[in-house]
């Protein structure tokens, strides 16, 4: 019988190490002397509790492009849309998932001490204001962030304290394996977010069905419906909403009718959430090498055939015309005005 994680009640306990509510205060990755700097394409930046990454939109030939978060961040700092972009980026230390293909070595996502600080949002705005040549995009990372909802919250506030609420676009992942976002909360806290002008989420589905969900997360398959449910919650909203989905999977028997069961899913939610919703290619970063098993190395050519799956969808679906709309300019008819 397969031994799936505990996530709610890490959830609970990975909260009560990365947050300081009192305070306002967040358990925030330190990049220095980890697993994870090695794997960096430029050092750590603001004092090691930052790093620089740099989105492009085409990596792969044979992969649908990545327009997120280039394509919502142009649009909000009235930039032309471009094919790179770089964002100042800052992790929380936990998560309670452990996907096998994270980039993020494990240490670096339970809250250790040696690789973590407790950090004020003002702490981490002045590191980043102290930097030349800084990023006009911040990106809130993990970890999971949503582990710790009131971090997007308080970033909001202190950017708008600073008068940067216009000049700085905010971008934050969430796996959607939490609810914290409407129990820790209160509603003028959401309706702050909501309203918030220069901020986009990412919601990142971890597999196409429950089966291939598992197999990504160590988490329970049942897991995988309660990402919809929360997603939902998410749209109706109305944040400026993106998805990333993650193909891998061991099995590959009627694929195709799984991944239209899964964009049917999608549809469900709104039914242009297809066109904001962005296949990631999973690929071997330096912490992934000894997670491989010979079932992950076989999924990582799978993932091949599940994203033409994908693309066949999306080319049945929708006409050529909305394929080729930006990201950004693509509109959910369910989210609700802001």
């Amino acid at each position: 019988m397969a031994q799936y994680l505990q996530s709610e009640e890490m959830a609970q306990r990975y909260r009560a190490k990365a947050i300081d509510v009192p305070n306002q205060r967040i358990l925030i990755t330190d990049f220095r002397n980890s697993g994870q700097e090695e794997d960096l394409s430029v050092p750590p930046n603001c004092g090691g509790f930052g790093r620089v990454r740099h989105f492009v939109r085409t990596r792969d030939a044979n992969w649908p492009n990545n327009p997120l978060p280039i394509d919502p961040a142009c649009r909000a700092l009235n930039l032309p849309f471009q094919d790179k972009i770089r964002a100042q980026v800052f992790q929380n230390a936990v998560c309670n998932w452990r996907c096998w293909y994270c980039f993020v070595p494990f240490p670096l996502l339970d809250g250790r001490k040696a690789h973590s600080q407790m950090m004020s949002v003002g702490q981490l705005i002045d590191l980043w204001s102290a930097e030349g040549d800084r990023p006009r995009l911040i990106d809130l990372s993990g970890g999971q962030p949503e582990i710790v909802p009131e971090w997007i919250l308080w970033t909001m506030r202190e950017l708008s304290a600073r008068n940067l609420d216009q000049e700085v676009y905010l971008w934050s992942d969430d796996n959607l394996s939490t609810d914290y976002f409407w129990t820790c909360l209160t509603n003028e806290d959401r309706e702050f977010v909501r309203s918030y002008p220069m901020y986009g989420r990412v919601c990142c589905l971890k597999g196409f069905d429950a089966q291939s969900f598992s197999f990504n997360t160590s988490a329970g398959p049942e897991e995988y419906d309660r990402q919809f449910v929360l997603l939902r919650r998410l749209v109706e909203l109305g944040l400026d909403l993106y998805c990333y989905v993650t193909l891998t999977t061991e099995d590959t028997v009627n694929l195709e009718a799984k991944i239209s069961t899964f964009v049917d899913r999608l549809r469900s939610l709104d039914e242009n959430l297809p066109l904001r919703t962005i296949p990631l290619k999973i690929q071997v970063f330096g912490p992934t090498q000894n997670r491989l098993t010979p079932g992950r190395t076989a999924s990582l050519m799978n993932q091949c055939s599940a994203v033409d799956a994908w693309s066949n969808e999306l080319e049945r679906r929708y006409s050529t015309s909305s394929r080729a709309m930006h990201v950004s300019d693509v509109p959910l008819v369910s989210r609700r005005a802001v």
